[in-house]
């Protein structure tokens, strides 16, 4: 096992962890360990999803195809799993280098971790030198406390907050972490700060204690906390925002800076009065454009599992959306991001095709093998109505089966 030297990172996205747009971040923090790290994807946040498996399994394929590292899977859906499957959890974390995660409910992912030794051992584990990424969901616990999202802007609860797990104040840094800074989904209704808007947002802001900074994250956006050098960097397409009742400061994507202007509160006094609408709204066109890039994702994604010419429809939508946003002399960035969205599924639309069955008899062969085994296994303790019964049956679906001195032999029927 290879030992880590000195304290590790914290990695916090604003969006997009498993979008081209965060491979560049993803490898360039990998880089730093000098090996091969040990890479978990930490399921907890959608650990209540139908699909949690499938969200793992894609950030697996994801770390293999786009970043060109293996990746494990920690499993650790609910805190009531059973105590041998959460203490394996445990030891996997205990030996983790690098432990991604995103997508899900933040609420729920802190209720689950809550009084169990998970928030300790990644404490530690950055302590010893290993990097967390907490993107989207996940990004929203590790603060003082935790934006309610889904209670708030869906089920329409009022504007609270939560105990977070507060694993920024074991580093010295007294914030509250708010991803999706600069959402636009909403078109026609203001979704910036996480989709509370800016006048609920400001409720929200006026509730937090005088010394709890906020930290907001552009979408596409990573903030990399490097705790042994003492120093935080801006990567991806958008800003970062530090914010304080009336102070704030922007800084910039490829911006490098110490530390101490994240956890020295003298620093932000110094700053200039934030103006009252910190993030400029998005204009209608660009609402569009990004409503529409994400309605394309999840369709591809959808099609993967169920139709793939779903899949094939929505990459030739975003290739018209994207060249019709060109013609538009939409902002490049934008284009370029959804370019790579583009080739991303082009990948991945191939990789589940080449593993998919090539011709109608490898679909079938291993249904077809197992039943000829147990007609074989009839057969030979002479249940013979049974052997004939399967036999006929494979034959009325359009299968033949051959008895030869060699054994059976089977086909379809032209």
């Amino acid at each position: 096992m290879q030992e880590l030297s000195g304290k590790g990172l914290i990695v916090l996205m604003g969006s997009g962890e498993l979008t081209a747009t965060m491979v560049g971040v993803h490898r360039e923090v990998l880089a730093r360990f000098g090996y091969s790290p040990r890479a978990f994807f930490l399921d907890t946040p959608a650990g209540f999803q139908l699909n949690v498996d499938q969200l793992s399994q894609r950030a697996v394929e994801y770390f293999r195809i786009n970043v060109g590292c293996p990746m494990a899977i920690i499993s650790f859906k609910s805190r009531d799993m059973a105590s041998v499957e959460k203490g394996e959890a445990y030891r996997m974390l205990k030996e983790a280098d690098y432990v991604l995660v995103g997508p899900g409910s933040p609420t729920y992912a802190v209720r689950q971790w809550e009084g169990t030794p998970l928030p300790d051992i990644l404490k530690q584990r950055i302590e010893n030198g290993a990097c967390l990424v907490a993107a989207s969901a996940a990004a929203l616990t590790i603060g003082r406390f935790t934006l309610p999202v889904y209670e708030i802007y869906k089920v329409g609860q009022e504007p609270h907050w939560v105990e977070g797990l507060n694993i920024l104040g074991h580093f010295g840094l007294n914030a509250v972490v708010i991803p999706h800074w600069n959402n636009a989904e909403g078109g026609t209704h203001d979704t910036r700060f996480c989709f509370m808007g800016e006048e609920r947002f400001r409720v929200l802001e006026s509730m937090l204690p005088e010394d709890v900074s906020i930290l907001g994250l552009d979408e596409h956006t990573a903030c990399i906390i490097d705790f042994d050098k003492e120093e935080v960097s801006i990567k991806g397409i958008g800003t970062v925002t530090l914010r304080r009742r009336a102070f704030e400061r922007t800084f910039f994507r490829d911006e490098r800076f110490p530390l101490k202007m994240f956890t020295d509160g003298a620093v932000m006094g110094a700053e200039a009065p934030a103006k009252k609408a910190a993030v400029p709204a998005p204009s209608p066109r660009e609402a569009g454009f990004w409503r529409s890039v994400h309605d394309l994702e999840a369709a591809f994604h959808e099609g993967l599992e169920d139709d793939p010419r779903d899949s094939a429809n929505a990459l030739l939508d975003l290739d018209k959306l994207i060249w019709r946003a060109q013609e538009a002399k939409e902002d490049p960035e934008f284009i370029s991001q959804a370019r790579d969205l583009l080739r991303e599924f082009i990948v991945l639309l191939g990789m589940r095709l080449a593993s998919a069955p090539r011709s109608r008899r490898d679909c079938l062969a291993p249904v077809v093998e197992e039943l000829l085994a147990l007609r074989a296994l009839f057969r030979e303790n002479n249940k013979w109505p049974e052997a004939d019964a399967i036999r006929d049956r494979l034959r009325s679906a359009g299968i033949e089966v051959d008895d030869t001195a060699e054994g059976y032999r089977w086909h379809l029927a032209s």
